[in-house]
């Protein structure tokens, strides 16, 4: 007697296939599942849509305080008076017609620039994992940092004077190779000494497991 097995549920009529129809078929047909492979995390066999989002479902991103956005805010601003300081001084000693377009053509800037700054802060953020840490930032360029805890040498706090006064600090991640250095700024004191406390265990954990 021929034995026969249970076909896979179909995909309703009408409906597209499921991104995970790939990786249910080939669990169905009793293809075996390998321990972080991309059926074992749910994922189809082609992986992640994006590679900037890695296991979107399982990383819980934690966003940097909403307080960086005042901080640098004020920076810019401190920026576009001095600039529009000299081009009123300019304008004054001269009366040339170009500073009034040079003081307008500075303000735009400005206006754009804080635009730019309040979303930047927002893409800010970093998340956890057992053997990596992950930071992305960025708006046209979007940049995804993932540093093994075992290649880190040593992380430091840092704060200035601005930062300070509103209770922020920046952690700031050392590695084995300077171009994977990567910083989480905007966190609270608290946040940032636990987190450089982590991660300094964790390294020293990591590397000697190595």
């Amino acid at each position: 007697m021929t034995e026969s097995s249970a076909p896979a549920s179909p995909t309703p009529a009408g409906e597209p296939p499921t991104p995970f129809a790939a990786a249910e078929a080939s669990v169905a047909a009793g293809a075996p599942v390998i321990a972080g492979s991309p059926a074992a995390a749910g994922f189809p066999a082609g992986g992640p849509v994006s590679a900037l989002e890695p296991w979107p479902d399982t990383v819980e991103w934690r966003p940097v305080s909403r307080s960086l956005i005042t901080v640098e805010l004020i920076n810019r601003a401190s920026w576009v008076v001095v600039l529009l300081a000299g081009c009123t001084a300019g304008w004054v000693l001269t009366e040339f017609w170009a500073w009034p377009a040079a003081m307008a053509a500075v303000l735009i800037f400005a206006v754009w620039r804080s635009i730019v700054t309040v979303r930047a802060v927002k893409a800010w953020g970093y998340a956890e994992r057992d053997n990596d840490l992950l930071v992305r930032h960025g708006l046209v360029i979007r940049r995804l940092s993932i540093v093994p805890y075992a290649r880190m040498q040593f992380v430091d706090v840092t704060a200035g004077p601005l930062e300070r006064a509103f209770h922020l600090a920046t952690v700031q991640l050392h590695t084995a190779s300077a171009a994977s250095d990567a910083k989480i700024p905007g966190l609270p004191p608290d946040e940032a000494a636990r987190l450089r406390d982590r991660l300094t265990a964790l390294g020293e954990d990591r590397a000697e497991g190595l």
